[in-house]
């Protein structure tokens, strides 16, 4: 029997950003097939009239729902479709325990949990259902575009695929055996410590306070983590961050191997001066290769803007919420 834990929701609107007049917000859950129980808030259009096409939102990778991907999703409410934005398995308000742990499997299968929930929904029309992943959860995006055939559009945005980072580093600089095998090492040797101490050793949110000589992209994280731009308490990017070992799964499980075969439309989004554009310019390479489906997948780069202004539109509203809004009504018909 597929049964849902009581989880205990904040009732209160502890976003960081302004709540719309233009839609109506709930708190609701879902359970995914391992049986963890998820948050969620759903935004509905006001008066909005017959079923809807409807978007499940998550990431970035160690935020949670109360950040940008419920900014996008309230956005995209406002543009008449109905949305949620979930908290992934083991963060934020949703269930699973240990806390601060990730799988490339069971987030995945978040993903697909979301387009089960919304499927049912009687204001939902199940064959107009699209997703949304921010940062790593823009890679987890596309694999369950991969996967789940229900999902007629795909938009991933400042997108990072969390096995190659893992596996090989920042730009691909730790691309080698010894070096793969030196840090599951650490890992390993790590386990046993946990066992021992009796819990699980945080690895650090965001670096804080933030060294002088701190590179672009650690202060481009700070900048929107840390401050009351973006800062949010159940946030592990702006607290403890993840458990040391809580990635581990990450570092031989590539999670885009199958994206040429993607029949959906997929758009990619990514800033042209943020750190991690390659990872968006490569996966949009790989997805056209040998593909059959080249033609609905499409790569759009923001002049100026850097990696977290797709979080929040930054100083001057980088997210392309009209080229989101228009992918997907063409894609949601």
């Amino acid at each position: 029997m597929i049964r849902k834990e009581e989880l205990n929701l904040v009732t209160e609107w502890d976003k960081t950003f302004k709540k719309s007049d233009k839609v109506d917000h709930s708190k609701v859950t879902f359970a995914n097939r391992y049986g963890i129980t998820l948050a969620a808030d759903m935004y509905v259009p006001k008066n909005a009239e017959g079923k809807l096409p409807a978007i499940a939102v998550s990431g970035p990778f160690g935020a949670v729902k109360e950040q940008c991907s419920g900014l996008y999703a309230q956005t995209m409410a406002e543009r008449g479709f109905l949305t949620i934005a979930f908290d992934p398995s083991f963060t934020g308000e949703s269930g699973g325990n240990v806390r601060y742990m990730a799988s490339p499997d069971i987030n995945t299968e978040d993903f697909m949990a979301a387009v089960d929930f919304i499927s049912l929904n009687e204001k939902v029309d199940p064959d107009r259902i699209g997703i949304i992943g921010i940062c790593g959860w823009g890679g987890m995006a596309v694999n369950t575009a991969a996967l789940d055939t229900r999902i007629k559009a795909t938009a991933a945005m400042t997108m990072y695929d969390m096995t190659r980072v893992n596996a090989k580093g920042y730009f691909d600089s730790e691309d080698s055996e010894e070096t793969r095998y030196q840090h599951k090492a650490a890992m390993c040797a790590q386990r046993l410590e946990d066992l021992k101490a009796g819990e699980y050793k945080l690895g650090g949110g965001v670096v804080d306070p933030l060294p002088e000589d701190a590179p672009f992209f650690v202060k481009d994280y700070y900048d929107y983590y840390k401050t009351d731009r973006g800062y949010h308490k159940r946030s592990l990017n702006s607290n403890g961050g993840w458990n040391v070992i809580g990635c581990e799964s990450f570092v031989n499980q590539p999670i885009l191997k199958y994206s040429n075969e993607i029949r959906s439309a997929v758009l990619l989004v990514h800033g042209e001066k943020a750190h991690s554009c390659y990872f968006s310019k490569d996966a949009y390479a790989d997805m056209i290769k040998d593909s059959k489906y080249a033609d609905s997948k499409e790569l759009m780069i923001i002049p100026d803007a850097v990696h977290t202004d797709l979080y929040d539109g930054g100083d001057k509203d980088y997210i392309p919420f009209d080229k989101l809004e228009s992918f997907f009504k063409e894609n949601l018909k």
